[in-house]
């Protein structure tokens, strides 16, 4: 099929390309020119793993191309998908003005049997809008399909290319045997394709990811109490996950989620339920409880440091927000970042792939190591935010060796606590009692 893809961000770029990989014909656009001269020169300008090397086959088989020009892309195309950023608006609301842009800049070049498919997180209503809107300007019913996306940063070309489910929003039988045609390679293992009306596959999106939010934070609440009663919360995380009915998935203690995605989609459904007369107390609990979880560590900081942390050399490994990826949205560790330099502290951070995004925000205020080892030479502590796999593999007493003061601050229980003890470490975790040198 030829496909016009806009916006070559995250959700854009990868769908586009495993779209081209597929076997299609993409024209990937975007009005930021920088991006594109550096898509056309064969950079890519998110980490992805693996997203590189697939861009750079299917640009050179000819399926995947680069543009500024979106007249001539969706005058061509038979999908025009639009996948722009909905960033959060003041209110927690999605701010939807990149959508109507794209709506109202590919109207006039609308094929007349060409399929709008919204793959951009978009509120309940917004596919209807859409219709009418294009229906406004074109003068004719246009078909549009909403087909929310589920890709998880670091694993992103796996989750697209072997779904757990393909979700569409139609009006129209046809235009969901179209996108069926267009997903079959992917459902080949009996994945269900899920053809829904537009608003429940508006709302399947936000419903998901408030969800898995909503796990994140119940788990995060219960560590907290289990440090306040001397359990540990992975032997209660085991005690609950052999039930079939919980699963493990997602119910990893730590110092709260992050990214693009959960903190911008919970508040834009509790909005969004208030919007339509609903109080959304389960929502803003979530929230409420990971916002203050970003806080977790700094607390326990100040507990080892009663006199305050000023003069005082912090290492922080781990900056993205998860690993295998280089996104700082809304990453826990800005928040740790911010109040130890406020409190006067020096920090040295490491991470694989984050530390160029960090240093655009932060600049000289931060020592930025290569190695994770280099980053605690010297240091009074060391915070963890990030559960990279190269930290949980080092030589404890290595890092013992290169410290000034053995404590480690674990947001992401990386180590058993009795072989950090065993190693001369002070060692505080995550709903687990703190360890420490007998």
């Amino acid at each position: 099929m030829r496909i016009a893809m806009i916006g070559t961000g995250y959700v854009g770029l990868v769908t586009g390309t495993c779209l081209a990989d597929n076997g299609n014909e993409v024209v990937c656009v975007d009005s930021n020119q920088a991006k594109i001269e550096m898509l056309l020169q064969g950079r890519v300008p998110i980490y992805e793993p693996g997203l590189a090397e697939l861009v750079s086959r299917n640009a050179a088989a000819g399926r995947l191309r680069f543009t500024t020009n979106l007249a001539d892309a969706v005058a061509e195309a038979q999908l025009i998908f639009i996948a722009v950023g909905t960033p959060p608006a003041a209110d927690g609301s999605a701010d939807l003005s990149f959508v109507w842009q794209v709506v109202d800049s590919l109207a006039p070049h609308l094929a007349a049997d060409a399929i709008v498919v919204l793959k951009s997180t978009v509120p309940v209503g917004t596919n209807a809008a859409a219709y009418a809107r294009l229906k406004a300007l074109t003068g004719r019913d246009c078909d549009v399909a909403s087909n929310p996306e589920f890709l998880k940063e670091g694993a992103a070309i796996n989750d697209f290319m072997y779904p757990d489910r393909v979700v569409v929003g139609v009006r129209r039988p046809a235009v969901a045997e179209t996108l069926r045609t267009l997903y079959s390679p992917l459902l080949r293992t009996g994945r269900p394709f899920l053809a829904m009306a537009p608003e429940s596959a508006e709302l399947t999106k936000y419903v998901a990811n408030a969800m898995l939010a909503t796990k994140i934070s119940f788990i995060n609440e219960m560590a907290n109490i289990c440090e306040r009663v001397g359990a540990d919360i992975n032997e209660v995380r085991h005690g609950i996950g052999h039930d079939h009915r919980i699963g493990f998935a997602f119910l990893f203690p730590g110092v709260g989620y992050g990214g693009s995605c959960f903190p911008k989609d919970v508040r834009a459904l509790a909005q969004k339920a208030i919007q339509v007369g609903v109080t959304p107390r389960i929502l803003d609990a979530v929230e409420e409880v990971n916002d203050r979880q970003k806080h977790v560590l700094l607390e326990k900081i100040r507990g080892q440091f009663p006199d305050g942390v000023n003069g005082l050399t912090f290492a922080v490994w781990g900056l993205s927000f998860k690993p295998r990826t280089d996104d700082i949205r809304e990453a826990p560790s800005l928040t740790l970042i911010t109040e130890l330099l406020a409190a006067g502290a020096r920090l040295q951070v490491h991470d694989p792939e984050a530390a160029e995004r960090v240093r655009e925000q932060f600049g000289a205020q931060l020592v930025y190591a290569t190695t994770p080892l280099e980053a605690i030479e010297g240091a009074d502590a060391l915070a963890i935010n990030t559960e990279w796999g190269e930290f949980r593999s080092v030589d404890l007493h290595e890092m013992r060796r290169r410290m000034k003061t053995p404590i480690i601050f674990d947001g992401r229980n990386l180590y058993e606590p009795a072989l950090a003890r065993d190693a001369g470490f002070v060692y505080h975790s995550i709903g687990r009692v703190t360890a420490r040198p007998e």
